[in-house]
């Protein structure tokens, strides 16, 4: 279902800027009404176009440098963690450790006036699986919880998805946790 989403938005895209280029054409001809002023305004679109494109991924690459998310990426599971503690208490969670060993599927829990959240920490390079899932739904009961959240760097499979929508199991991928570490 994402990818059809995805085909779907690249595929509006596209259209629209070659929209915008017959529009850039047309606004030639109707100011200068010669083949050179379609060909000036044509050219003119795509250096926009381009310079847009640019400073576009160049904003994106700031952003990821500035959420430090290639020093996440070279943490270890346990520092990722701590980052994952600090993270929350900065957004007004109380926060408390589990047991590396023996936490019933379960890294963090957060408590704020009305919620207990049960926290499954996956600092992986790669796609965060069904078992992550299974782990946090088998904490919530452990831990009196009300809600369950994995996060992680990286991103989830299909899978782990769909039994997450099913088990109403929050989750945080890598643009999001960015988008959590970037909010102040």
């Amino acid at each position: 279902m994402k990818k059809r989403k995805k085909k779907r938005k690249t595929s509006f895209v596209t259209s629209l800027l070659q929209l915008l280029l017959l529009a850039a054409g047309a606004a030639g001809w109707y100011y200068t009404k010669t083949w050179k002023g379609i060909v000036a305004a044509i050219v003119i679109y795509c250096i926009v176009l381009i310079c847009g494109t640019i400073w576009f991924k160049t904003r994106r690459l700031a952003r990821l440098r500035k959420a430090g998310i290639k020093e996440v990426d070279a943490m270890s599971g346990e520092e990722f963690e701590q980052f994952l503690g600090q993270l929350f208490k900065r957004r007004g969670y109380k926060v408390s450790y589990t047991a590396t060993s023996g936490d019933y599927g379960a890294d963090l829990i957060l408590k704020d006036r009305k919620d207990i959240i049960a926290v499954q920490a996956k600092r992986y390079s790669g796609t965060v699986g069904v078992k992550a899932v299974q782990e946090i739904i088998g904490a919530v009961k452990m831990y009196n919880a009300t809600e369950a959240w994995v996060v992680t760097n990286s991103h989830f499979t299909k899978q782990a998805i769909k039994l997450a929508n099913i088990n109403d199991v929050y989750l945080v991928d890598r643009e999001e946790l960015i988008d959590l570490i970037l909010k102040k």
